[in-house]
């Protein structure tokens, strides 16, 4: 196996001492189908495929091991699904970024591929944020919302590109890892649910094939604009340059203190250091929020 320094698996001790990280990224999961023509783990291959992108542009940045399994009992009757309890995953994701804090890590970012991890990501993420204050946590909860807002109006054929396996899903995947899938199969429908509502569902409620949208517009065309675009648009988020060294208090909140004061701003940038070495403070982040927009409809916000 060749050995791969943005994976924290590959690293040694020495590693580490010699070349500290600031950074890691969290990608998480799930196993479920994606109907015929996506693997099982498509969300985590996705979100994994995607850290490693960002983490090869962002310097001082690693990627964690991605986290498998997610929340999936709404996809359930269509195998092969397995699946964490919400609190099972929860205290996952918790135990993970308490972990990272005892290890001197004060940025995560969390890159998430799959719907039914947002509810444990928000909590685990806000539990975090409240027991340690100087703990910056960012992350995309929903990158097949948040893509929609960095590609040419009308770029999808189908449905604005949603889907669980669908349209955006499949181009994506053909850019991520095309030798695992297989779009001569695509099969999908588009549900009609109820607009500006949210709808929870069973996926066998809405779809025959274990994928939603239609996968058969997905072409190879998109997936490297899809790719670039989602890539560039986390990697100038994370490297946005910001005045105060991290400081993303708003106006009114500055006003009432020191708006640089130390312990608050600088405390997220401080690191181990090797003798003689300078602490890192080039990388601004946004606590507790995310880079997506969240669209207030059920058809956009359900039906991944």
């Amino acid at each position: 196996m060749e050995k791969n320094p943005l994976l924290v698996q590959h690293l040694t001790a020495r590693d580490y001492r010699e070349k500290p990280f600031s950074t890691v990224i969290l990608p998480l999961g799930s196993l479920e189908s994606h109907g015929p023509h996506l693997p099982f783990g498509t969300d985590t291959l996705t979100a994994y495929e995607i850290a490693l992108e960002v983490a090869g542009r962002v310097p001082g940045t690693i990627v964690l091991p991605p986290l498998p399994y997610g929340m999936s009992e709404h996809y359930r009757d269509f195998s092969f699904t397995v699946s964490l309890k919400p609190a099972t995953e929860t205290a996952v994701i918790g135990d993970i970024l308490e972990s990272l804090y005892r290890e001197g890590i004060r940025h995560v970012f969390l890159m998430n591929g799959h719907d039914g991890n947002i509810p444990p990501i928000e909590i685990a993420a806000r539990e975090a944020k409240v027991a340690h204050p100087d703990l910056v946590i960012v992350g995309i909860d929903a990158w097949w919302n948040m893509i929609g807002d960095l590609l040419p109006e009308n770029f999808f054929d189908a449905w604005n590109g949603l889907g669980h396996g669908g349209e955006g899903e499949l181009s994506i995947a053909l850019a991520l890892f095309p030798g695992l899938c297989q779009p001569e199969h695509a099969q999908g429908i588009v549900p009609d649910l109820p607009p500006h509502l949210d709808v929870w569902w069973l996926f066998s409620e809405i779809t025959t094939t274990g994928a939603s949208g239609d996968p058969t517009q997905a072409s190879r065309e998109k997936r490297l604009f899809m790719k670039e675009a989602l890539v560039n648009a986390i990697v100038t988020a994370l490297q946005k340059p910001d005045a105060c060294g991290g400081d993303y208090r708003s106006a009114d909140v500055k006003r009432g203190g020191n708006a640089c004061k130390k312990g608050v701003s600088r405390l997220f940038f401080l690191l181990p250091c090797q003798a003689g070495e300078q602490q890192d403070t080039s990388l601004p982040f946004i606590s507790s929020v995310r880079l997506s927009r969240r669209r207030n409809t059920g058809l956009i916000r359900n039906v991944r």
